[in-house]
């Protein structure tokens, strides 16, 4: 295409929209936009074509081509370029910044579980032009890049309280619909931020998955833990004391109340029996929740053996929080605050409802727990922690 300036770009434009119709829009559109950087490249450069002048920026440096995927078609750009390197057309980082936002649109609904195939299609109704499984595949794969940087990032502060818990998602594995479980960690740093630190799928919740979900924490850096919070799941105490053996527990007091109500002989006690199992938690130290706990051992022998059995030794791993600061044992005696960020990611799995595949679980798990955590390191501090 011979380079064409100012009017006559117009004018050769406007001849091949007569001539040819509807139909050579985008070539048309190519030829003004085209001009209109050569234009801006000049005005950059503060000369005119082929003149002089003492204030001249730079030189042009010919041109680079460049498609550019548009609701009319493809356009066919040169891009003008100048010595320095220091010149982009306005009007084209425009249309950079759309493609840009194209992108993330199908990488989001490729996080949201959408298929491969219904993104293409989606797109093509949306933007008049047909994306392929191929680009929607490429986009996925710089997506799960980012993802993948941020569960393997350094752990570079100390975290003195870890939350630690376990949910399931439904996965198609071999031909059926299994259970996949979804480990999260969650914790409070040093100067009280929350923060949340990685998160692993498997079809397994036992003591493997849990141990390198564990040592894969500390591999990173993690340090400085003074307590972990969690639930009894099955595996993750005994992966617990293997990566961090001298580090206090505290069982979720949330949980434990739950767990109780499966001891409860009859109706009747249940209520009673959640507002003494609250009494003894909410006591003021450590020392007269034994007594309470005592009392209601004794008080239970009678009328629920098995309640009273089970309170004897579960109970007491709930009591770990009292020889932490009195203004932190709100914070740190159920690991509520990941309940309810597991809650939101909940709320965006099961748009998917089942996964194709273990990746694609941890790929939308990944992107919300990160949304999550950036939110939260501009937000006000979840603890005030003194060192």
């Amino acid at each position: 295409m011979t380079e064409c300036h100012d009017d006559n770009a117009f004018t050769h434009a406007m001849q091949i929209l007569v001539d040819e119709g509807f139909g050579s829009i985008a070539e048309c559109i190519t030829i003004l936009m085209n001009e209109a950087m050569v234009l801006e490249r000049q005005k950059y450069l503060n000369v005119g074509p082929y003149e002089r002048h003492e204030d001249r920026r730079s030189y042009a440096n010919g041109f680079k081509a460049k498609s550019v995927q548009t609701r009319i078609g493809a356009l066919h750009l040169r891009v003008p370029q100048t010595r320095d390197s220091g010149f982009y057309p306005s009007s084209l980082e425009k249309g950079i910044r759309s493609e840009r936002a194209l992108k993330l649109a199908l990488a989001e609904m490729y996080v949201q579980g959408v298929s491969t195939r219904r993104v293409a299609k989606i797109t093509e109704e949306l933007c008049g032009f047909e994306v392929t499984s191929t680009q929607v595949s490429r986009a996925a794969s710089e997506l799960d890049r980012v993802l993948d940087e941020w569960r393997e990032r350094p752990l570079n502060r100390a975290y003195p309280y870890l939350y630690i818990d376990a949910r399931y998602e439904k996965v198609r594995h071999g031909g059926h619909v299994v259970d996949c479980a979804v480990l999260v960690a969650l914790a409070v740093d040093e100067f009280g931020h929350r923060e949340i630190l990685g998160t692993s799928v498997a079809l397994s919740e036992q003591e493997a998955h849990w141990r390198g979900f564990l040592s894969q924490l500390t591999q990173r850096g993690l340090h400085g833990v003074r307590l972990i919070i969690s639930d009894a799941h099955e595996g993750l105490n005994a992966a617990r004391r293997a990566v961090f053996p001298s580090i206090p527990w505290q069982r979720c007091q949330f949980h434990l109340q739950q767990n109780a109500q499966s001891y409860i002989p009859s109706q009747r006690l249940k209520q009673s029996v959640a507002s003494e199992i609250r009494s003894i938690f909410n006591a003021p130290d450590d020392e007269d929740a034994k007594r309470l706990l005592d009392k209601f051992i004794e008080g239970h022998c009678q009328n629920a053996p098995k309640l009273s059995k089970w309170a004897e030794s579960a109970l007491p791993e709930g009591f770990t929080f009292f020889k932490f600061p009195d203004d932190h044992r709100k914070r740190i005696r159920t690991s509520n605050v990941l309940e309810r960020v597991n809650e939101e990611v909940k709320r965006r799995t099961r748009v998917a409802r089942i996964f194709p595949n273990e990746k694609s679980c941890l790929r939308l798990v990944t992107a919300v727990l990160m949304e999550i955590s950036e939110e939260w390191q501009s937000g006000k501090r979840y603890l005030k922690i003194t060192t």
